[in-house]
């Protein structure tokens, strides 16, 4: 069994029944059910959704993204072995925490596979609500240019790169572009203050300026949550994304929703606790793999610079990194998962043929 066997890069091709396109992301595609589907579902299964609500199958995938570009290795190895496990496993263990922690829910309803969700739809908040904890990355980038508002927020002189901040640090961004905004730019991923959020809650999908009040004590309390547990391991939680939804549940009430995945070494920095105390950072989280990739290349401006886009993109396609290099990502993300939820991270031999006939057996959504 060869490594490209066990590693899911492609997963925008599996027979699952569907009358709508296959939405693929860089690392997760989405099949919206037939309503016939949907709706034999949420009886079957006691879903706690309304009985019309649109399901999906959500599947990840292995592939790594990154400066948003998807890399690739020698030998036909086209992601990172044991990467969409991980990543799922960590998201429902926190997702689970959420709720026993008497948070809000999230878009998950069942996990069939290791591989695989199936979503409700929901209506998203067009914010991707960052936090941070410590100093590091692009803020760190800013701040040693001279900068000091940020989303905002003022932070004070004197802090040194990946120092903890005095307090978490709320500064969303943007979730693509959004028009009409007084002083917000038409691209994607822009910071916004909070005032833009009040002055603006419909524009944002808000339901009320109340709820971004709401949102922002879902933030605090998911990231205290996680720093908390990661901390019981001696790990640091650095920063992360958030993503936020609505959705409305079988009695009709509507409630604000965590959607996407949560505290994962794809969305957030994790940093080693016994490390860092030595004066050291050692990341268990994507960060490695960006920094491989910014010493890897002789011009790192291209992969950080947003007007090289083309050659940027170029050279993603036109370069195989080394084998190891993805081997050095999968240690990092299975090493992560079994830690947080005490579980192996096990490699399936085939994992769309497991897919395909889990959704079959248990689901009856394939289309043979």
């Amino acid at each position: 069994m060869s490594l490209t066997d066990q590693v899911l890069a492609v997963n925008d091709d599996l027979p699952i029944r569907t009358d709508k396109p296959v939405h693929s992301g860089k690392v997760r595609s989405v099949y919206w059910l037939t309503e016939a589907d949907s709706r034999r579902l949420i009886a079957e299964k006691g879903y706690n959704v309304q009985p019309d609500a649109p399901l999906a199958i959500m599947v990840i995938s292995d592939r790594i993204s990154a400066f948003d570009c998807i890399w690739r290795a020698e030998g036909g190895l086209k992601g990172v072995p044991g990467k969409g496990a991980a990543l799922n496993a960590i998201s429902n263990h926190w997702f689970q925490l959420f709720r026993d922690n008497g948070l809000a829910d999230s878009h998950i309803l069942d996990i069939p596979h290791p591989f695989v969700w199936i979503v409700q739809k929901a209506k998203p908040v067009m914010v991707e609500a960052i936090c941070r904890q410590y100093i590091t990355g692009s803020m760190w980038r800013a701040y040693s240019n001279g900068e000091r508002d940020f989303c905002g927020i003022a932070l004070p002189e004197g802090l040194k790169k990946d120092q903890k901040l005095p307090d978490l640090l709320m500064t969303p961004s943007t979730k693509g572009i959004l028009k009409g905004i007084p002083g917000v730019p038409e691209v994607d991923d822009v910071n916004v203050t909070r005032s833009d959020l009040e002055n603006n809650f419909a524009a944002f999908n808000f339901r009320s300026p109340e709820d971004i009040a709401h949102y922002e004590t879902l933030l605090r309390e998911g990231f205290n949550v996680i720093s908390q547990a990661l901390g019981e391991l001696d790990q640091i939680f650095v920063d992360t994304k958030f993503e936020f939804g609505y959705v409305t549940d079988a009695n009709g009430k509507e409630k604000l929703i965590y959607m996407d995945e949560v505290g994962t070494p794809d969305s957030s920095r994790i940093w080693d606790g016994a490390a860092y105390r030595d004066g050291e950072i050692i990341e268990n989280s994507k960060e490695g793999f960006r920094q491989m990739l910014l010493n890897h290349f002789p011009d790192p401006d291209i992969l950080l610079n947003k007007d090289r886009m083309e050659e940027r993109f170029a050279l993603a396609r036109d370069n195989e990194l080394p084998v190891e290099a993805l081997m050095d990502v999968s240690r990092v993300y299975t090493g992560i998962a079994e830690k947080v939820t005490g579980q192996p991270i096990v490699l399936s031999d085939n994992p769309k043929a497991e897919i395909i006939q889990i959704l079959r057996d248990g689901y009856d959504l394939i289309v043979d």
